[in-house]
């Protein structure tokens, strides 16, 4: 499934051959390394689903990982926890996010996000999904909670966005 922004022709789709992974520089060492060593190798193991932004469908301008995860519901704000089960709750993991240095400021890190809270919406009527959970990196942080994300108690950098406040995005 490919996602479109505007004329603009931006696409994102699944990691595939053919990208210039190499070039891909964010600015952040561990996420440049990630996509230039790893991406691949999660993806083939099942470990995490890769999706790609590309303008030419070549040069990587940004990504993002889409993965299961389950958390406790304890972890939760107590008014959530109190509704939840004890059980672990299934999540989706937004386990890395990055827009190419000379992509920046051009509004695609939300469209990233709005496409993979899109395709985590749509998985989750097909296999539970209680929210989306990242754990923000640092100066990321803010740009979450913008786009209606809330932290975890004891840990403010993890941070949450229910299922249902995500189809409200969508409505």
């Amino acid at each position: 499934m490919k996602s479109k922004i505007g004329k603009s022709g931006y696409v994102i789709e699944p990691l595939g051959a053919g990208y210039d992974r190499a070039a891909f520089c964010c600015g952040t060492p561990e996420l440049d390394d990630y996509i230039h060593q790893q991406a691949g190798q999660d993806q083939k193991r099942g470990l995490a689903a890769v999706f790609v932004m590309t303008i030419d469908g070549k040069t990587v301008a940004g990504f993002y990982t889409l993965s299961a995860h389950s958390i406790n519901a304890i972890e939760l704000p107590a008014d959530l926890a109190k509704r939840l089960p004890r059980f672990p709750i299934p999540v989706t993991l937004l386990g890395r996010m990055a827009v190419a240095q000379s992509s920046q400021g051009l509004g695609l890190g939300e469209f990233l996000l709005v496409d993979a809270l899109d395709r985590t919406l749509h998985a989750s009527r097909r296999v539970a999904s209680h929210a989306v959970v990242v754990d923000s990196k640092a100066g990321a942080r803010d740009f979450y909670l913008k786009h209606g994300f809330s932290p975890f108690p004891a840990k403010p950098g993890r941070l949450f966005l229910p299922m249902r406040t995500g189809e409200k995005m969508f409505e």
